[in-house]
């Protein structure tokens, strides 16, 4: 029988932004594995950050192509990103907080091309004012990753629908959580 690898990985990826501290007996149990196939599949768990951080920015970066944010205004572009955003949502979340990801060359540079893509779409949209310009463009991309995660988690935890999950990010990233008169 063989190891579906992408479940692995994602369950290892739940299970390390809730404890990051979780040995791989408790990530081979989280992904309903024995700890020597988990050690089959990655030696230790430097190997299996860096399989987890590179899955991740796969995953990522063909949500940022499949959102083709490239194509119409920031708005719709960044509609179109958190849509393809959210059922990766976990993988994103390990990008965010693994320590071990830190620093390595090919991880950072999948990052900023990504995040670069990201931030010049909305500097298009603050050129284009539909975009605010008193926030930084790299910030809005920051932001438009990170509440992704946050909306992630509260799926998983049933305080939000999964349905609902995109359309919540999206207002709150488009639209501030001020109350506007109607």
């Amino acid at each position: 029988m063989s190891t579906d690898r992408e479940h692995v990985l994602r369950e290892a990826a739940t299970q390390l932004i809730r404890r990051p501290a979780s040995s791989m007996d408790e990530i081979a149990r989280a992904a309903g594995i024995s700890r020597a196939t988990l050690h089959r599949l990655y030696p230790g768990r430097d190997a299996l950050a860096l399989a987890l951080g590179a899955r991740a920015l796969e995953q990522v970066e063909a949500a940022v192509d499949a959102a083709r944010i490239e194509e119409g205004d920031a708005g719709d572009a960044l509609r179109r990103l958190v849509d393809e955003l959210m059922p990766i949502a976990e993988f994103l979340g390990f990008l965010y907080g693994e320590n071990a990801l830190l620093d390595v060359p090919e991880i950072d540079a999948a990052w900023e091309r990504i995040d670069g893509r990201v931030t010049a779409v909305v500097r298009e949209g603050q050129l284009a004012g539909t975009v605010r310009v008193d926030l930084p463009a790299q910030w809005i991309s920051e932001a438009a990753f990170s509440l992704a995660v946050g909306a992630g988690w509260s799926v998983r935890d049933g305080r939000l629908a999964r349905r609902e999950a995109p359309r919540v990010v999206v207002e709150l990233l488009l639209g501030g959580v001020l109350r506007r008169e109607s």
